[in-house]
C-alpha cells in the first residue's frame, strides 16, 4: 500500500486547517501534493501541501488525476464517505 496516492484520504497535522480531512487529488514532486477537502465538506480548499504535514487515512477513492471538487464530491457520496470527512479529527497536542 502506497501512503500517498491519488484518492487517499488524508488528515492535515499542522496549519489552520489542522485536524480537517482532505483528499490527494495530485502528486506534485517527492515532498509536496495537491489536497482538497473540497471545501463545502470538510473546509480545505484546494491546495499544496507538505507531505510532511499530512497524515494517510486507510479510505482511498477512485478519482482521476486532477479531479475537480465536484468529481472528489461524487467519488465520496459513492463510497459514503461525506459524514466521515465533515467530522473533524482531533489531534493531540
Amino acid at each position: 500500500m502506497a501512503a500517498i496516492q491519488i484518492g487517499r484520504v488524508v488528515v492535515k497535522l499542522s496549519g489552520r486547517e489542522a485536524g480537517k480531512k482532505a483528499v490527494v487529488v495530485d502528486i506534485i514532486d517527492n515532498s509536496y501534493v495537491l489536497i482538497t477537502g473540497p471545501q463545502d465538506i470538510s473546509g480545505v480548499r484546494r491546495r499544496r501541501a507538505n507531505i510532511s504535514h499530512l497524515e494517510p487515512l486507510e479510505n482511498l477513492i477512485q478519482i482521476d488525476r486532477s479531479a475537480t471538487d465536484d468529481n472528489v464530491k461524487e467519488a465520496l457520496e459513492s463510497v459514503d464517505l461525506l459524514d466521515f470527512m465533515k467530522n473533524p479529527f482531533t489531534i493531540p497536542p
